[in-house]
């Protein structure tokens, strides 16, 4: 699989190739290369050639081009998901529902204008106005991780580019099909040579996209370790930074809740995309009085999970990403068995007929848990959900502060009271649910979390994404008539003419 830089694809005669698998059957689909540094330098310069062309579009043109993605997107859809199945492992119906919720990003992006607009004074001295307006900062650079290939890409790209700058993807090496299918549609959508660019590779490509004095802007999301990196390096480069990190999610099931309710998504939030997604819900905190109850629910709903080849009709749970990740996530649900834990659903050692040489590990409902165990302490990534038991809802709130992480959280009650003081405790997470177990924001807020899993300020898409890509500008003008001539004032405050 190629780059694309300046509107097409782009073989170096020096690249190193990957093989791409599909990890539901462990077999090599592909190849991707990796950039060598002169084909980054290539790609960051065709990228800030175009955008000079690009931020001079009008707001009337770059809109049109953001309307005709959508459409293209749109059409697309089924194609663009059997990519991401066949190199990420996820069922079909949740790929498409990954670019639906990208989607929702573009469809935002093309009402950018009304976020652009700025603010006007009128005479707010004599003869003299001043007004304000935002300008797009330049080449900016998206560094994406493997669970949502194109979800993410379409976070940070639409904003970025409907503000007026252009962007350079550097996708995961797992999956980097979506990636390039996405420049294709850029390209027919009207978008000019240059402005959305893909450079695949290793860490070499990451850094220096970090360190290039013509990248204005990096956008990261992964895990916090290579946030924390990110962030720092690109900061010292002078550049803006959005870094969001890993997650460890709870959800605080109170004894009135609708436990039927509550099983049904806790299972799907737990073990939809195989777990693999920052806004998982691993952890059920459950007051004691209801917990067997929920437990016996939960056990029945696990077991009938259906988990198969993301093409399958009717699949919920596809394979994992790689060997590495299937083993990581089976060392989590034995550290959780050897500490004292109880494995009442255990997906170690499953495969699906005829497909035992892909990367699997069924649904697994643990039992038992405390905020000790190691299970608990970490983003295991994988489809796992822990019941801790609890007594009321303090102690829920108090698990959930003392967690490293902070990206989301929800409770499930009945009790508008309950529900309030969950939403308003402070130190537990960015992104609050209420009876809904993945509170991913809709395209017009912003997407971020608190503590671990945000490095910087920054968030990403909605209103915040739109003041990271671009910056303000305040004018001060006045045209005097050619007669008023007086003298000019020395003092900071002081005009002549008022």
């Amino acid at each position: 699989m190629p780059h694309w830089i300046d509107g097409k694809p782009y073989v170096g005669a020096e690249d190193v190739v990957v093989p791409v698998e599909n990890p539901a059957t462990g077999e090599v689909v592909g190849q991707v290369a990796s950039a060598t540094p002169a084909e980054v330098e290539t790609a960051i310069a065709s990228a800030a050639a175009a955008f000079e062309i690009w931020s001079e579009y009008s707001l009337a043109k770059r809109t049109a081009v953001m309307f005709r993605f959508r459409e293209l997107l749109v059409q697309h859809t089924d194609e663009l998901a059997e990519i991401v199945t066949r190199e990420h492992g996820k069922v079909f119906s949740d790929a498409k529902g990954e670019i639906s919720r990208g989607l929702e990003v573009v469809e935002f992006a093309c009402s950018i204008p009304t976020l652009l607009k700025g603010e006007y004074s009128d005479q707010a001295a004599t003869g003299i106005d001043v007004y304000s307006f935002r300008q797009p900062v330049g080449v900016v650079a998206g560094i994406t991780p493997f669970n949502f290939p194109v979800m993410i890409p379409l976070w940070m790209s639409p904003v970025a580019l409907a503000t007026g700058n252009t962007f350079v993807l550097k996708p995961p090496t797992r999956d980097p099909g979506a990636a390039m299918f996405l420049a294709e549609l850029w390209k027919e959508a009207g978008l000019p040579d240059g402005a959305f660019t893909v450079v695949h590779g290793n860490r070499d490509v990451i850094g220096r996209l970090l360190t290039h004095p013509d990248i204005a802007a990096v956008s990261f999301v992964g895990s916090t370790t290579t946030a924390k990196h990110i962030h720092a390096v690109a900061s010292e480069h002078g550049k803006r930074v959005q870094a969001l990190g890993a997650a460890k999610n709870h959800a605080v099931v109170l004894a009135d809740a609708d436990l039927e309710h509550a099983a049904d998504n806790l299972v799907a939030a737990a073990y939809g995309a195989a777990g693999e997604r920052c806004m998982a819900l691993p952890v059920a905190l459950v007051q004691d009085s209801i917990a067997d109850e929920l437990v016996a629910r939960l056990t029945e709903k696990a077991a009938r999970v259906k988990v198969a080849e993301g093409m399958t009709p009717d699949a919920d749970m596809g394979a994992i990403i790689s060997a590495q990740a299937r083993d990581r996530i089976v060392s989590l649900i034995t550290s959780a068995e050897r500490e004292g834990a109880r494995i009442l659903v255990d997906g170690r050692g499953f495969a699906p007929e005829g497909y035992e040489k892909g990367y699997w590990v069924g649904p697994t409902l643990i039992d038992g848990v405390t905020p000790e165990m190691t299970i608990n302490k970490e983003e295991v990534f994988g489809p796992t959900l822990e019941i801790i038991r609890i007594p009321d809802l303090a102690t829920g709130i108090a698990t959930i502060q003392a967690n490293p992480y902070g990206n989301g959280a929800a409770i499930f009650t009945s009790s508008g009271e309950a529900a309030r003081t969950f939403v308003r405790a402070q130190g537990t997470a960015g992104m609050i649910g209420v009876n809904v177990p993945i509170p991913v924001p809709v395209a017009w807020h912003s997407f971020g979390g608190w503590k671990e899993s945000l490095v910087g300020e920054s968030h990403i898409y909605g209103p915040e994404g739109v003041k990271f890509y671009t910056r303000a500008k305040v004018v001060t003008q006045r045209w005097p008539h050619r007669a008023d001539n007086g003298p000019v004032s020395f003092h900071f405050s002081g005009d002549a003419s008022k």
